[in-house]
């Protein structure tokens, strides 16, 4: 889920509890709060703490909360999943630590940590080398999903073969996550069990649906949803997440505000490009 922001930049909870809301109705199970798509490198634990509590209560009964609780630093992960822990999250994810590139024994050693500090919170990895600069291999993945609350990943390195191996080399209620809307489908051929959207904010029920009808055995229907919203998965990323959805919403009439520094608005000739793609799939 993205975070909204007023004209000085401040956070707008307002509109962070209607969107939660609505996210849910247009077919979400799940809200992550806090992760890349919500800014979280520019938010202060007050602001996601808050942020947490608002969306808990704007799903309370309808979906789940996933609080983005990752670092660089393990003792700070520690202290922010010990924090949100206590606020009755659903579970955390937890991001490849990223700029310092662990070697695979060093991130084993955080993620466990992490994990250990808080046994009954269920923990979902992030693994996304483009932003972090270091993969999470599978033979790690592995290892890790040996730690009973360590439950799934979202696996966003862009490889199949990748998660081909993730899947391999984990048990079956082991649960991979595409942490990319363009390869969900594919990943599900894999034994993925969903994903962690961004275009969800747009196309949830849709997506929702690929999903569905690719578990009920309807390929081609599953098939034709993916390739209609494909579009849609790559304008998105036309710069970096999530400049590109906030002026999609802003052009639905969300009043999210704009991206904090050091990340810009998205200029004119891709605003137009994102715009062409909405309206071809009647989204405005």
């Amino acid at each position: 889920m993205i975070t909204p922001f007023k004209e000085d930049g401040s956070v707008n909870y307002q509109v962070a509890e209607k969107l939660a809301a609505h996210l849910v109705e247009q077919g979400t199970d799940t809200v992550v709060v806090c992760g890349t798509t919500g800014e979280s490198p520019t938010l202060t634990w007050d602001e996601e703490s808050q942020l947490f509590q608002v969306v808990q209560k704007a799903v309370a009964g309808k979906a789940k909360v996933i609080a983005g609780t990752g670092s660089n630093s393990t003792q700070e992960a520690i202290s922010a999943t010990q924090k949100v822990a206590k606020l009755g999250v659903d579970g955390s994810l937890q991001v490849v630590p990223y700029y310092n590139k662990p070697p695979q024994e060093g991130l084993y050693n955080h993620f466990q940590a992490i994990a250990k500090s808080s046994p009954d919170l269920p923990v979902m990895l992030y693994n996304v080398p483009t932003r972090t600069g270091q993969n999470l291999q599978p033979e790690t993945v592995a290892r890790l999903a040996e730690i009973p609350n360590i439950v799934a990943i979202k696996e966003a390195s862009g490889s199949f073969e990748q998660g081909s191996q993730v899947r391999r080399l984990t048990p079956p209620d082991f649960a991979i996550y595409s942490g990319e809307d363009s390869f969900t489908l594919a990943l599900l051929a894999l034994g993925a069990t969903g994903v962690v959207s961004v275009s969800s904010h747009l196309v949830g029920l849709e997506l929702r649906q690929m999903i569905q009808a690719f578990q009920a055995g309807q390929i081609d229907l599953a098939r034709d949803i993916h390739l209609k919203l494909f579009p849609l998965f790559k304008v998105l990323f036309c710069t970096a997440n999530p400049i590109p959805l906030k002026a999609a919403l802003k052009l639905q009439g969300w009043d999210v505000g704009s991206p904090r520094p050091p990340l810009s608005e998205l200029p004119m000739e891709l605003e137009q490009q994102v715009k062409t793609v909405l309206q071809d799939l009647s989204l405005l």
